[in-house]
C-alpha cells in the first residue's frame, strides 16, 4: 500500500459528493465524542465495511459511496495506525475539530488523514 499525500481528484470528487450529505452528521458526531470525553474525533470512511470505529452511515441507507464510521484518536493508538512516538505530531497536525472533520479515508490505492472544512452555516 502506498500513503500519498495528495488526494487525487478521484477521491476529492466522491469524498466531496458525500461530505456535503453528511457533514451535518459528522460534525454533530464529532461534537457528541468530544463532549463524552473523547479527544480528537476520527472518521474512517471506506467503500467496504471495516472493523476501525463505530458504523455511522452506510451506502445503502444513506445514499453515500462511503461506509462512514466514527472513531478516536485513541483508538488508532491501541490499533497501532498512530505509533506511539507519532502522537504528539499527529496531535499538532490535527485542525479544529469544530471547523474541520477529520477523514481517514481507506482504500487500497490510498490510505490516510485528510481534513476537510465543514460547509459554512
Amino acid at each position: 500500500m502506498h500513503n500519498d499525500p495528495e488526494l487525487s481528484g478521484k477521491y476529492l470528487g466522491t469524498i466531496s459528493e458525500d461530505f456535503v450529505k453528511v457533514a451535518d452528521t459528522l460534525k454533530e458526531a464529532s461534537y457528541q465524542i468530544r463532549k463524552a470525553g473523547f479527544d480528537f474525533p476520527i472518521f474512517p470512511l471506506c467503500k467496504t465495511e471495516q472493523p476501525i470505529g463505530q458504523i455511522l452511515l452506510q451506502p445503502d441507507v444513506n445514499a453515500t459511496t462511503w461506509y462512514y464510521y466514527a472513531s478516536f484518536l485513541n483508538e488508532f493508538i491501541q490499533r497501532e495506525l498512530v505509533a506511539e512516538d507519532k502522537v504528539e505530531d499527529f496531535q499538532k497536525a490535527y485542525k479544529d475539530p469544530d471547523e474541520f472533520c477529520c477523514l481517514f479515508v481507506i482504500d487500497p490505492a490510498f490510505t490516510n488523514f485528510v481534513f476537510i472544512p465543514y460547509p459554512e452555516d
